[in-house]
């Protein structure tokens, strides 16, 4: 089964910026649509971001707009989440997702069908 792997997270002050990558391991996906969640301790898994293989379509959580921007490589198969003015509140797991098999939705974890473990934005104030 391919998972994917993320990585780039850390410690960022307020303000500061991070950028994330996702890619898989054990196989290659051709998704659909890639996505980024995170969740906080005591939280639900949010949706953050998302991004349509084909189109280049972007959609964001109201949250992060102007302040995330989603991308991909389709030749690399590699997804990246770009975060510049990280606030305290964006202290999360981050996770990557993969939508490899057609939904016609993409702002809920049940849309995706690969998932990687996750990396740790931690934002100090």
């Amino acid at each position: 089964q391919v998972q994917l792997v993320e990585s780039g997270g850390g410690l960022v002050q307020a303000g500061g910026s991070l950028r994330l990558s996702c890619a898989p391991s054990g196989g290659t996906v051709r998704s659909l649509f890639m996505g980024w969640f995170r969740q906080a301790p005591g939280k639900e898994r949010e949706f953050v971001a998302s991004i349509s293989r084909y189109t280049a379509g972007t959609s964001y959580a109201e949250s992060v707009k102007g302040r995330f921007a989603i991308s991909r490589d389709n030749v690399k198969n590699t997804g990246y989440l770009q975060m510049s003015g990280l606030k305290p509140v964006g202290t999360a797991v981050y996770y990557c997702a993969a939508q490899e098999n057609f939904r016609a939705t993409f702002s809920v974890a049940r849309a995706y069908d690969y998932w990687g473990q996750g990396t740790q934005v931690t934002v100090s104030s």
